[in-house]
């Protein structure tokens, strides 16, 4: 019944892409053509320590830095809501995700500090977690771990300045399975990646797999 009304749905209504506006399958944000102007990206190596693989979508760049920065940074109030740039970040996220052989117990998005939460408004790593789990089939966590310190922004620091800044940022609250997807929106050096899967083995994870939109190149 789902599937007969959906296909009404998309007769409709079809789905558009959200670069230019042609039409494409309902599990796609973007056309063929749009999906070409980005630059998938690889396995993140070397994988940040703590992590048994780091694995992201594009690299962040040219329009994939454009669409990610709408999605991270929408301006103040409902004019500033981006669907277009969530739908594409989300889709992202899921192509990541669909490189990781297996599944997870748990997927875990990486917290943000309360003071930074109540700022920006969302949290765009569970966001994306929210869509990996949902795709997945297995059970989102998003407050597994509690950022413990409200730590300066990593943009302008080097690898060391980066791991320093977060160091024992991350605490798991309670015990945790053994296989985890950690989210996050990002990886650049995988400092942040890092602490936080620290703190999820000492809660009892023993293989982390960490799936983002895009890395740094």
């Amino acid at each position: 019944m789902a599937s007969w009304w959906q296909g009404w749905l998309d007769l409709l209504a079809p789905p558009i892409c959200a670069g230019c506006g042609a039409t494409v399958n309902r599990d796609s944000a973007l056309c063929e053509r749009c999906t070409r102007a980005l630059t998938t990206a690889g396995p993140v190596s070397p994988c940040p320590t703590r992590l048994d693989a780091c694995l992201a979508a594009v690299d962040y760049s040219g329009a994939a830095e454009d669409w990610i920065r709408r999605f991270k940074y929408p301006r103040p109030g409902l004019a500033g809501l981006d669907p277009a740039a969530l739908a594409v970040a989300r889709s992202l996220a899921r192509r990541a995700a669909a490189r990781v052989p297996g599944r997870p117990d748990l997927v875990v998005p990486v917290p943000l500090h309360p003071r930074r939460l109540r700022a920006r408004g969302f949290n765009p790593a569970c966001q994306l977690a929210r869509d990996v789990a949902r795709e997945a089939c297995v059970p989102l966590a998003p407050t597994a771990l509690v950022r413990l310190r409200d730590t300066p922004s990593q943009t302008g620091l080097d690898r060391p300045a980066r791991a320093r800044n977060v160091r024992h940022a991350f605490e798991a609250r309670r015990p945790v399975p053994m296989r985890i997807w950690l989210v996050d929106d990002v990886v650049t050096t995988g400092a942040t990646l890092s602490e936080a899967a620290r703190a999820l083995r000492r809660a009892g994870a023993r293989h982390i797999t960490a799936v983002c939109a895009a890395r740094t190149p």
